[in-house]
């Protein structure tokens, strides 16, 4: 059975006690309940930081959300596309790889690499340089990721196509 938020019975919420450690009056509703947050299909937030052809789209963020330590959304690429070189500041980034060959390019002049696939997860430090390509012109690569404390994205200096290994255009 689901239940809408909208169709919480309100008397419910008020009998219910929750132990917690800590104060989470920030996350309250304006009337003063603290409830999931759910964002529904097709209202995701599309305002997030963006980085050449790698289009991030924001299912829980500060933005719509009450979360304040956290930036959970789906990043694609389309066939052949790739980021702008960039890093994300102070933030730890997580990936899942749902669909698509990726690659994430790194090191001096980008010359290192490491691909993933469908099932692979992967762990960007902060303040790491990077570019993140699909390695496919026929492909969408499409992953989800987490970022702490929220979608930071600092684009650098361009390269050229030429340097990065194995990577081609649509």
């Amino acid at each position: 059975m689901t239940t809408d938020q909208s169709a919480i019975d309100q008397s419910t919420a008020e009998q219910t006690a929750y132990a917690t450690e800590g104060d989470n009056a920030v996350y309250a509703q304006p009337d003063g309940r603290v409830i999931p947050v759910v964002t529904r299909a097709g209202h995701e937030d599309t305002s997030t930081m963006q980085s050449g052809q790698c289009v991030r789209v924001s299912g829980v963020s500060i933005q719509h959300t009450p979360a304040t330590k956290i930036w959970f959304g789906q990043v694609s690429n389309e066939p052949g596309y790739r980021s702008f070189p960039h890093h994300h500041g102070e933030a730890e980034t997580g990936g899942y790889v749902l669909r698509g060959h990726g690659r994430i390019y790194f090191g001096e002049g980008y010359r290192e690499y490491i691909d993933m696939t469908a099932g692979d997860w992967v762990f960007v430090p902060p303040f790491m340089p990077h570019v993140e390509a699909n390695m496919s012109t026929t492909e969408e690569l499409v992953w989800l990721t987490a970022r702490t404390p929220e979608n930071i994205v600092v684009n650098l200096e361009d390269v050229d196509d030429s340097e990065l290994e194995g990577f081609r255009r649509a």
